[in-house]
């Protein structure tokens, strides 16, 4: 694996443009982030439409390159900035899920981190977790890539942004038998299929929280830490920014962006719901959630905030929806479960997806609707330990 992102090459065939002069003939070096822009200019100069475009095509295949390289992002106009992250955008939008070795839920103790199902053992081969993606048309699960190896086993922060899988933080063993937090932030890039490094966390941190908002990735908390840190990816550099309320939570919290807020709930006062406002980087108090159970995930559709409660006495899941508009929660609404395990949550268009090893719910969601009818599909069958679930965009005509 690479170290950096920066070094991540192309290596698609591209197309022969040796017919349309200079700029054609420049085009014969491999592009890189710090040649892109000069092969931009002489192409559009020349009238070389051919090399144009596939400048464009390399600048958004590598556009985290492109964004925090000198002399290129900055000189492009506002029209080409959003013309290749659009087409980076572009593409079949694919549920995906990446495997853990979470430890198994304590007893369902509102103090343990992140709940897992004690029936879904970890991966023994820790070397080798995979990342599926279910095909939208056959509904199959398929293997996208695997996590390196140097990702912590357990306790990482996972999102998307840009259309690229980050990873960030978790517990590494040590050969002495110890374990250790890690700041290590790891970077997956769907339209290379390259995996590679950015700038490490300001401090290490396991039990996290990875959101993305506003073009920004945002570290949250961790196992013994209240601290918060932003990303910048065009200056590529970590900086801290108002930390969670003291006492507020200790971890296995849930968190969450909607309406360029940040939300975040659970962990050992599970009815609290804070809001980051990023403006006055300020954390502020919502109306607290009726609830006294532990949420098992939240997530985030249009202006409204869902949070899903497992209730294993039950055997069902109760479904609460907090307006961040009105400030209001709605709530309660729940449906029957036959294996009521813990699990993760990712939104997909109009749809909300619910991840373990047993089985995949997706729900529709319509806000005339108060309930909910939720659709069991698969889960991967070969897949080992806790799931992960997230969202990417794949060009599947490459």
């Amino acid at each position: 694996m690479e170290a950096r992102e920066g070094k991540e090459s192309d290596t698609s065939s591209g197309d022969q443009c040796s017919h349309l002069g200079s700029a054609a003939a420049a085009m014969s070096p491999q592009i890189s982030a710090e040649n892109c822009f000069e092969l931009l200019t002489k192409a559009k100069s020349e009238g070389a439409a051919g090399v144009r475009e596939r400048v464009y095509r390399y600048m958004s295949a590598h556009y985290l390159q492109v964004l925090r390289t000198p002399g290129v992002y900055g000189r492009l106009t506002a029209g080409e900035r959003e013309l290749i992250l659009a087409r980076r955008m572009e593409g079949t939008k694919v549920l995906a899920v990446a495997e853990s070795s979470e430890v198994n839920d304590r007893a369902g103790s509102r103090e343990s981190s992140r709940p897992q199902s004690p029936l879904l053992p970890a991966p023994e081969d820790t070397n080798q977790r995979r990342v599926f993606c279910l095909h939208p048309d056959s509904r199959r699960w398929e293997v996208l890539t695997s996590l390196p190896e140097e990702v912590p086993t357990k306790g990482f922060g996972m999102c998307t942004m840009y259309n690229y899988l980050f990873v960030a933080g978790g517990m590494r063993a040590h050969g002495d038998g110890r374990s250790k937090a890690s700041d290590r932030v790891f970077c997956f890039n769907p339209l290379t299929g390259a995996w590679s490094q950015i700038r490490p966390l300001t401090q290490p941190r396991c039990q996290l929280q990875l959101v993305s908002m506003d073009g920004h990735l945002y570290a949250i908390g961790g196992e013994c830490l209240f601290t918060v840190e932003r990303y910048d990816p065009r200056a590529d550099r970590w900086s801290p920014v108002a930390p969670l309320p003291k006492g507020s939570f200790a971890v296995a919290h849930e968190a969450t962006s909607c309406g360029g807020e940040l939300f975040v709930s659970g962990g050992s006062l599970f009815y609290r719901l804070l809001r980051y406002d990023s403006r006055r980087d300020e954390w502020e108090e919502c109306p607290f959630n009726e609830s006294r159970r532990r949420s098992t995930d939240m997530v985030a559709h249009r202006s409204l905030v869902y949070r899903f409660d497992v209730d294993r006495e039950r055997a069902g899941v109760s479904v609460y929806k907090y307006n961040t508009v009105v400030k209001v929660w709605h709530g309660g609404a729940s449906f029957p479960l036959d294996n009521p395990l813990p699990f993760r949550c990712a939104v997909l268009g109009d749809r909300i997806y619910c991840v373990n090893r047993s089985q995949t719910l997706q729900f529709e969601v319509r806000e005339e609707r108060e309930g909910f009818l939720p659709e069991v599909l698969p889960s991967p069958a070969e897949a080992r330990g806790a799931l992960v679930p997230f969202v990417l965009s794949l060009n599947r005509d490459k």
